[in-house]
C-alpha cells in the first residue's frame, strides 16, 4: 500500500502527541525554512509546542512525520501499479533520506503535484529501499526525475540533480505537451 510522503524529524523527549495539529502545506515548510531532517532542538522544539502550527502530524517510532501534499512514497510492490499502469503520466522521483538536493527541491516537487494534479501523478522512490528499481532503471544520481506515459519511459525525460520552480515547470510543460513514447 502506497504511503504519502512524509518528512520527518526526531521529537524531543516527553512530547506529547495531543499537542500536534494540522500538517504543514509545502508552502508553509518552504516558508519556515523546513529542508529537510536537520533542525536544531530548540526550533523541533518551538514547531512541535506551537498549538495549530502542525495538523494531522502522527508519532511513528520516535520521529514526527508530516506530509506536504499529493506526493506518493511508493516501493517496488506498488511500481507496476501505480506508474506502468497508470492512465496519465507519472512522473517519478528517485530519492534518498540523506540526500540534500532531494530535500531541498521537495517544496518544489509539491507545487508541481498540485499545479498539475489533474494532468500528471508524482510519485517519489526511495533510492536505499529500492534497489531493484535503482538498477532497472539505471539511476545514478539522485534526486532523478523521469516521466513514464502508457507504462513506457518517455525518451530525454531524464533529469538528474537539484531543479527550480521555473526550470520544472519547463521541463513539464515540454514533456506534457509531447508525451511519446520509444
Amino acid at each position: 500500500m502506497a504511503a504519502r510522503f512524509c518528512h520527518s524529524f526526531p521529537t524531543a523527549v516527553g512530547i506529547s502527541t495531543a499537542r500536534l495539529a494540522p500538517m504543514l502545506t509545502a508552502v508553509e515548510c518552504f516558508q519556515l525554512g523546513y529542508t529537510g531532517h536537520s533542525f536544531s532542538p530548540p526550533r523541533q522544539r518551538r514547531w512541535v509546542s506551537s498549538p495549530g502550527l502542525l495538523s494531522g502530524s502522527m508519532l511513528v517510532s520516535g520521529r514526527t512525520s508530516f506530509c506536504c501534499g499529493a506526493v506518493t512514497m511508493i516501493g517496488q510492490s506498488e511500481f507496476a501499479g501505480e506508474v506502468l499502469g497508470s492512465d496519465r503520466p507519472v512522473l517519478v522521483e528517485f530519492v534518498a533520506e540523506w540526500c540534500g538536493p532531494c530535500r531541498l527541491i521537495t517544496p518544489v516537487i509539491e507545487w508541481a503535484s498540485q499545479e498539475y494534479s489533474g494532468r500528471l501523478k508524482i510519485v517519489k522512490i526511495d533510492h536505499d529501499a529500492n534497489p531493484q528499481l535503482i538498477e532497472e532503471y539505471k539511476v545514478y544520481g539522485l534526486p532523478t526525475l523521469i516521466l513514464f506515459k502508457n507504462g513506457q519511459e518517455v525518451p530525454v525525460s531524464r533529469r538528474e540533480g537539484a531543479i527550480t520552480k521555473i526550470k520544472l515547470k519547463e521541463y513539464l510543460e515540454s514533456l506534457l505537451g509531447s508525451t511519446t513514447v520509444a
